[in-house]
C-alpha cells in the first residue's frame, strides 16, 4: 500500500507486514524493487505481489473494488517528439501492463498512474486512476514477479476529489485484509506491497 492510512490499521491487528511504499510511481518503484532484491539475494523465489489501495474513478462509484489487471502511465506525455499520450519513448514495455486476473469475482478494470491526485477528466483510456499501480507493475514485469491489484474507489476523480479521499480512504482495509487471506490459499505464496 502507499499509505498506512489505507491500512487503517487492520493488517498491523491482523500482525500481517505490509511494504508502505509511499506516494507517487517513483517511490513505489524503489520500494518494491528494494523488496524484491530481498527475495533474490536470499534465493527464495518472487512472490505474488499484491496492491491494495485506493483510486478515483468517472465509471464506477465510490465504494467499488476494482480488481485492475491492466496498467498505463496516465501522464507519460511525450507529444510533442511524435509520441502517443501514454507511450514511454525508447522503452521496451509496451503501452499497457496486462497480468493474468488473480481476483475474477471482482469488476475487472484498467488502472492508469500518473504523479498527479487526479481531478480532472483524464485523457488515456482507464476507469481507476491511481499514484503508484503502473511502477509496481512494470517493476514485477521487469523482474517476472506475479502481480495482482485491487482499488478501493474513494472519489469520483473530480472537484471533490481530495475532500471525497479524505472522507474513504479506511473504508476498504477490512474488505483489503479478506482478500489478501484469499490469495495466501492460492498455489503462488503471497506478500503484500505497494
Amino acid at each position: 500500500m502507499a499509505l498506512p492510512a489505507e491500512s487503517d490499521g487492520v493488517f498491523e491487528e491482523a500482525k500481517v507486514p505490509v511494504l508502505y511504499c509511499g506516494v507517487g510511481k517513483v517511490n513505489a518503484a524503489i520500494a518494491l524493487t528494494r523488496e524484491l532484491r530481498r527475495y533474490v539475494h536470499g534465493g527464495e523465489p518472487l512472490p505474488l505481489v499484491l496492491n491494495f489501495g485506493t483510486a478515483g474513478s468517472r465509471v464506477y462509484e465510490t465504494g467499488t473494488l476494482l480488481a485492475c489487471h491492466e496498467f498505463i502511465q496516465r501522464d507519460m506525455d511525450v507529444r510533442g517528439l511524435g509520441f502517443a499520450l501514454g507511450v514511454t519513448p525508447f522503452d521496451a514495455a509496451p503501452l499497457s501492463l496486462k497480468f493474468e486476473p488473480v481476483f475474477t469475482d471482482l469488476i475487472p478494470a484498467v488502472c492508469g498512474s500518473g504523479d498527479s491526485f487526479a481531478t480532472v477528466e483524464c485523457d488515456v483510456p482507464c476507469a481507476a486512476l491511481d499514484m503508484e499501480a503502473y511502477a509496481l507493475a512494470k517493476v514485477c514485469w521487469l523482474e517476472g514477479a506475479n502481480f495482482a491489484c485491487v482499488k478501493y474507489v474513494t472519489d469520483g476523480a473530480d472537484h471533490a476529489a481530495p475532500a471525497d479521499w479524505q472522507n474513504n480512504v479506511h473504508k476498504a482495509a477490512s474488505e483489503f485484509l479478506s482478500l489478501y487471506r484469499t490469495a495466501q490459499n492460492r498455489p503462488v505464496r503471497a506478500t503484500l506491497t505497494s
